[in-house]
């Protein structure tokens, strides 16, 4: 997914938390102050990870997890280093 304007999806997120009157004053804070600072925080307060899976036949959520990241444009002519990918080197060791 691509988020085309964090302004919009911000502002969204702001008036979604607004709005909700079953939130307390602290936890609207930390919210409000949250989807300020973080593009995948103001989509998590506007999508719910459990709702997107739960009509679809033989799903279940196990876990659900929002992060972002500027991307750079694709360039398919561009140079990689394929050991850079290589998740069996993970510190984990799952890779």
């Amino acid at each position: 997914m691509e988020i085309t304007d964090t302004r919009r999806l911000t502002g969204a997120a702001v008036d979604h938390i607004d709005k909700d009157p079953s939130l307390p004053d602290e936890e609207r804070r930390q919210s409000l102050e949250a989807v300020k600072g973080d593009p995948a925080d103001a989509l998590a307060h506007l999508i719910d990870p459990f709702d997107l899976v739960t009509a679809v036949p033989g799903t279940e959520l196990a876990q659900a997890s929002w992060s972002s990241e500027e991307l750079t444009d694709y360039d398919p002519d561009a140079e990689w280093d394929a050991a850079e990918w290589d998740l069996a080197d993970d510190a984990d060791g799952e890779g």
